[in-house]
């Protein structure tokens, strides 16, 4: 079944030249043109990305990118904008965005970009993600490590339940910037004696675990003034 991608733009050239172009590419496409019509398609069409312009009427892409991520609603969100200062990047980013684009922008760039969120997020429905040498099993809930050119068994990395679902949250989203909040809400939850610092701790004793080089990393990277990503690299 074609994977439906949702474009929410109020530029109609704009917005058809995308559609065009998704469509010949074989997805689905729901639109949008406003920031209230966008939030009724996102829960409607069921998307499986969204592209989302920021300067909206009604409700602009901040605000809707805000209240979907306050929903649940984990699909990849692409901003499209014509702004390109650091501030509305990092804004975009604190508020769940995956990636941002700047106009004018490359088609060919941008459907390979959507291709590779696209592509990540099938990657999540095994139970089983693999990175570099490693294999992390949601179900399990382990982590092994495989030596290269070893017939011996993969061996297992000693996780704590917390350095476990850190490393599940970041690499369910890779290439996505999680802020430091965030982390703490979902991992931590509403413990008062803990603060942003812990997550700190968690990503550095993470990192001794599975970076070859922890202040190089190649897997947990950090995004000044937000928080954490994953970075899904070839092996």
């Amino acid at each position: 079944m074609p994977e439906t991608v949702l474009i929410v733009e109020d530029d109609p050239a704009l917005l058809r030249g995308l559609k065009d172009n998704f469509e010949y590419e074989g997805y689905t496409v729901a639109t949008a043109t406003d920031g209230e019509q966008a939030l009724r398609r996102a829960t409607d069409a069921r998307p499986h990305l969204i592209l989302l312009d920021i300067m909206l009427p009604k409700v602009n892409g901040y605000e809707i990118c805000r209240q979907l991520r306050k929903q649940s609603l984990e699909v990849p969100i692409i901003m499209l904008t014509a702004k390109g200062q650091e501030s509305d990047i990092i804004l975009g980013l604190k508020l769940g965005a995956d990636d941002y684009v700047t106009k004018p922008f490359s088609i060919k760039e941008l459907l390979a970009r959507v291709q590779a969120f696209l592509r990540r997020a099938r990657a999540q429905q095994s139970s089983t993600f693999h990175f570099g040498p490693f294999a992390l099993d949601r179900s399990a809930r382990t982590l092994t490590h495989q030596l290269p050119r070893k017939k011996s068994p993969p061996a297992s990395i000693d996780l704590t339940p917390k350095e476990f679902a850190l490393l599940d949250l970041l690499t369910s989203r890779p290439g996505r910037a999680f802020t430091r909040d965030e982390i703490l809400q979902r991992i931590w939850g509403h413990d008062v004696f803990v603060t942003t610092r812990s997550v700190d701790r968690a990503i550095t004793t993470l990192r001794a675990k599975i970076e070859p080089d922890p202040d190089n990393p190649r897997f947990l990277h950090t995004v000044r003034e937000i928080g954490y990503r994953f970075e899904l690299l070839s092996n």
